[in-house]
Formats: structure tokens, C-alpha cells, sequence
């Protein structure tokens, strides 16, 4: 066994990335504090080809030094937005025909193994201590959780946030065939 080089990872270069087909969906990040986990986001929607990234509030925007730290250049492929505040995003989406899913822990939420996604949706990922913003919720169409068995009552956004990615690329590729 050995390591494939990066010729051999057949890897897009910017402008091939820039032209590719995205997956038609958006990941908005409200008000997430950590550069790290911002960055990391970023690294993640260019590895599954999210379509865009909508940040908001006090979720930092690139050019930034930490984020391209973690983002390893993603932070110049994904496109992004930056909104003053979540609710304004979810106005945004709305008036793009977009439907709208808080990845949250609320009542009647919908376990992600037994989620049907839909082209045009966003998802909501929320700050690392409180979540999803109240105010936001009562905006969303639906909302997603993802199975968990441990001690723990949540996980990192940013390991949320890739689950959740990863997912709508396994599904969104395999209708394609």
C-alpha cells in the first residue's frame, strides 16, 4: 500500500472548480465564533461541492489568516455571503425559492438517516454554545438532527456541519446514476 500522489488524485484546479457542477445546496453558518471551525466548513463544502456558504452575524469572513490556516485555500473556492444576521439569510433563501432545515435538536425533528433532501434546501448550523438562535427556528421548514449514542448533547459545528455535507453528497450523487 502507498499514498497516491497528487497527480494521481486527479484533484480540480481552481477555475476547473470554479466551472464544476456544485450540489444545489447552501450551509449557512449562524454565528459561529471559532476561525478554526469556520475554516474547517469551508475545507469541507469544497470537498463535496456545497454550492455556497452563507455566513452570518459574528461568523468571521475571509480574507482571514485563521480561517485560511484551516480552510488550506478552500476559503478561495467555495462561494460565500455574508449576511448581518441569520434571519436576514433565511430571507434571502426564501426569496430564492430555497427551503430551509435547522440542524438542531428541537421537537419533531427528522433523524438524518431519515431525511429526504431536495434540490434548493439550506441548512442551518448553529453557534457552538447555544446552538441554533431562537429567533431563527420559527423560519425553517424543518429541522435535522444526527443520531447520537454518547454522553455528549452535541457535536462540534464544524464536524456537524460535515456529516450533514457528506450526506447530501452521498445522496445527491447517487440519484444522479
Amino acid at each position: 500500500m502507498r499514498k497516491l500522489t497528487m497527480d494521481e488524485l486527479h484533484r480540480l484546479t481552481k477555475d476547473e472548480f470554479e466551472k464544476a457542477e456544485k450540489l444545489p445546496v447552501v450551509i449557512v453558518l449562524d454565528n459561529v465564533r471559532s476561525l478554526s471551525n469556520v475554516g474547517a466548513v469551508f475545507r469541507s463544502a469544497d470537498a463535496f461541492r456545497i454550492g455556497e456558504l452563507f455566513l452570518c452575524g459574528i461568523t468571521a469572513c475571509p480574507p482571514h489568516r485563521e480561517i485560511h490556516k484551516t480552510a488550506l485555500g478552500a476559503d478561495e473556492t467555495v462561494p460565500w455571503r455574508y449576511f448581518s444576521s441569520t434571519v436576514e439569510a433565511c430571507a434571502e433563501l426564501k426569496r430564492m425559492g430555497y427551503r430551509i432545515y435547522a440542524v438542531e435538536q428541537v421537537e419533531h425533528s427528522v433523524m438524518l438517516q431519515d431525511f429526504e433532501p431536495e434540490p434548493n434546501s439550506a441548512f442551518i448550523m448553529g453557534n457552538e454554545v447555544e446552538g441554533v438562535a431562537d429567533e431563527v427556528l420559527p423560519l425553517c421548514d424543518g429541522a435535522i438532527e444526527i443520531p447520537q449514542e454518547g454522553t455528549k448533547h452535541s457535536l462540534n459545528v464544524s464536524v456537524c456541519s460535515g456529516i450533514i455535507m457528506w450526506e447530501l453528497f452521498k445522496r445527491f450523487s447517487l440519484k444522479k446514476e
